[in-house]
């Protein structure tokens, strides 16, 4: 009987994760090619929609990005804790750069793609226009116009998981870690167990939005006043208004704090995180809505979270120890004000070494009727009450 054949992998293009410089660490390469060092594809949550396209034939499959002037509109860092290899392990610090540090691994054609993006524009909100008009925000003509437009700096990121500080920052096994997420999404991603040697992921999840108010060229200074709201998305509030709840309120709370911030010389940072429903999703969340609603007892504070429970078997899936890797790539080591009820929150940012001087609660005048019930919940869950 013949030995079977053994099937040699190409070695992974190394990463050294937490380098204090992009060729120091290596690129992050998610095609299917010889060398690959990540499990995953970019954008991979609109991965399926690429591939309706290259089957309808409406693109190729091949297709190569001309990268050319999509660099920052802006520079943001390097700062230090960009090195530190347990800060920032959700993204990839360096994915705005791709373009500028690994041009000779382009130029011989290695399929490299920006994780991140910074642009500039404006912000245009009937909250804020409202703001203006009884006096809560004065237009100053630099960060805040007379009709109400917000002049920021835009990023988006998309995640790129290096696996052993994920599952070093959770404390939990790392192979027992990556087990769990083939078995949870119906064996997708069978390398995360096959191939360990592969130490990035890029999940098809959605990935962060940034919003910067302000100079972002004083970021990273220990003199710069920073004002902070990390908003988890509510597609039902935030976009549709729904008053169920308190994100879009909040939400806009946290963005009149930044402008104000901002025109005093600060720097404000909204952090949108795609996370609906607390990371379980909007048909979860509205599967709630309804058991809430057809409580005998009534929609009442106290089974808030019981509800959630009984259908998710979790009330929050939102792992907000994760979450504070997007302020450490900005520079952040002290945020002034924290525009945040959440202990989860804010206990995750002192935990990762970023203080807090003041904590900010919601203005009870900005909670509709409908979200009594929700504010009660989480104030009686441990939520920061005071405004």
């Amino acid at each position: 009987m013949n030995a079977p054949s053994v099937v040699y992998l190409p070695q992974p293009t190394p990463i050294n994760w937490g380098q204090p410089t992009a060729r120091a660490r290596g690129p992050v390469v998610a095609a299917d090619v010889p060398g690959r060092n990540a499990i995953g594809v970019h954008a991979g949550l609109f991965a399926p929609f690429r591939g309706l396209a290259v089957a309808a034939g409406n693109m190729p499959a091949d297709f190569d990005p001309d990268l050319t002037d999509t660099e920052p509109a802006v520079p943001i860092g390097p700062f230090a804790q960009w090195s530190d290899p347990g800060r920032i392990v959700t993204f990839d610090p360096w994915g705005h750069r791709v373009a500028e540090d690994f041009q000779r691994e382009l130029q011989r054609g290695l399929p490299l793609r920006p994780s991140i993006a910074v642009t500039t524009g404006s912000l245009v909100l009937p909250d804020i226009a409202q703001a203006v008009r009884d006096g809560t925000l004065r237009p100053d003509g630099t960060v805040l116009q007379a009709g109400g437009a917000i002049n920021v700096t835009k990023i988006a990121i998309e995640p790129v998981w290096y696996l052993p500080g994920i599952a070093a920052r959770l404390g939990i096994d790392e192979m027992a870690m990556r087990r769990s997420i083939v078995a949870q999404s119906g064996g997708m991603y069978p390398d995360l167990v096959s191939r360990p040697d592969l130490r990035l992921f890029l999940p098809p999840i959605g990935g962060t939005s940034v919003y910067l108010f302000g100079d972002p060229g004083l970021l990273g200074q220990p003199d710069t006043a920073i004002t902070c709201r990390m908003h988890d998305e509510c597609c039902g509030s935030d976009v549709f208004g729904s008053d169920l709840c308190t994100c879009r309120p909040y939400l806009i709370h946290g963005i009149e704090e930044c402008v104000k911030t901002a025109q005093s010389g600060g720097v404000g940072i909204v952090v949108y995180n795609r996370k609906e429903g607390r990371a379980l999703g909007e048909v979860v969340k509205y599967l709630v809505y309804n058991a809430r609603q057809r409580d005998p007892l009534g929609d009442a504070a106290e089974r808030y979270f019981d509800h959630t429970v009984r259908v998710a078997g979790e009330p929050d899936l939102r792992m907000q120890e994760l979450s504070t890797d997007v302020l450490h790539w900005l520079g952040v080591r002290h945020v002034a004000k924290w525009v945040s009820m959440s202990n989860l929150k804010s206990a995750a940012l002192l935990q990762s070494g970023i203080t807090i001087g003041q904590q900010i609660g919601i203005d009870p005048r900005r909670i509709t009727p409908a979200a009594q019930v929700e504010i009660q919940a989480k104030i009686a869950s441990g939520y920061h009450a005071a405004p």
